[in-house]
Parts: C-alpha cells; sequence; structure tokens
C-alpha cells in the first residue's frame, strides 16, 4: 500500500513542479494540473480499495475526471483564440486581455 501511495504522491509533486516552474507555456500549465487531478484520483482510488469502502467511494474520481475533461476543454477553447488574436500564447502577455 505504501508503494500506491508514493507513486501517487510523486504524480502529485510533479504536477505541481509542473505548475510553478513553467510559468510560461498555458499548455504545460494545463497538463500539469491534469496530472495533479489524476493523481489525486489515483490516491482516492487506492484509499477506497484499502478502507474496503463502498461503491460512493469509487465513484467521487469520475466526477473529477469529468471536472478535468471540461477544464481541459474550455482551456483549449481559450488558448486556442487567444492565440488567433495575439499570435502567442505566452504567459507574458495574457495581462493584455484587460478589457
Amino acid at each position: 500500500m505504501f508503494i500506491i501511495i508514493s507513486i501517487g504522491f510523486t504524480l502529485f509533486l510533479i504536477g505541481l513542479f509542473g505548475i510553478f516552474l513553467s510559468r510560461k507555456n498555458l499548455i504545460v500549465m494545463l497538463m500539469s494540473i491534469e496530472l495533479v487531478l489524476l493523481a489525486l484520483n489515483f490516491l482516492f482510488i487506492s484509499a477506497a480499495s484499502y478502507l474496503d469502502n463502498s461503491i460512493g467511494a469509487y465513484l467521487f474520481p469520475f466526477y473529477v475526471l469529468v471536472i478535468a475533461a471540461a477544464e481541459s476543454a474550455i482551456g483549449l477553447s481559450l488558448l486556442i483564440s487567444y492565440f488567433r488574436l495575439k499570435g502567442t500564447i505566452s504567459v507574458q502577455f495574457i495581462h493584455l486581455l484587460k478589457g
């Protein structure tokens, strides 16, 4: 069980490092957020199986996956429209979106 928790925690830390260390590329930041959410799902399912929990504990990660899919779809559509408008997706120029 310790190995499963350490794998999930390692994935979570890789996602956090990706968010905080690559602040220049929005696509890498979105991928890091997805990695964090998937690591949390991994930990939720492993905890539910360890505690012999009911089916409700296994359903919660599916809700998180639905939210992650919606987040990535909306985020990528915003990135595409921003790229068409400005010609770059650099984080440095996002402050220009003030209306």
